[in-house]
């Protein structure tokens, strides 16, 4: 099991609309082989940035089964115009 993590800084302002976006966007992802699960939660701090993380079995059903199937375009056109600048995405293994 690995977890994605990305910092999402979407453009203030339009959060609800990022938010009702990102609700549709679940049900692309949560149907891709090898999906765990995922939380997203909005900083307290900085009301504009949201944190991503994803579950998946394995390295490669991120990187090569979700990003390259033919839903990611879907998932990019609900999701990708939202962010400034363009989040960092990475994965991390559990290690205790």
């Amino acid at each position: 099991m690995i977890t994605e993590h990305a910092l999402l800084p979407v453009i203030p302002g339009r959060e609800e609309e990022f938010e009702a976006a990102f609700a549709q966007a679940r049900e692309i992802i949560s149907a891709m082989p090898g999906f765990g699960g995922l939380t997203l939660s909005r900083s307290i701090e900085s009301p504009s940035t949201y944190l991503l993380l994803v579950e998946w079995d394995r390295l490669e059903d991120h990187t090569e089964g979700f990003r390259g199937s033919a839903e990611y375009s879907r998932w990019r056109d609900l999701l990708h115009h939202f962010y400034d600048p363009f989040p960092v995405v990475e994965h991390y293994t559990p290690t205790l």
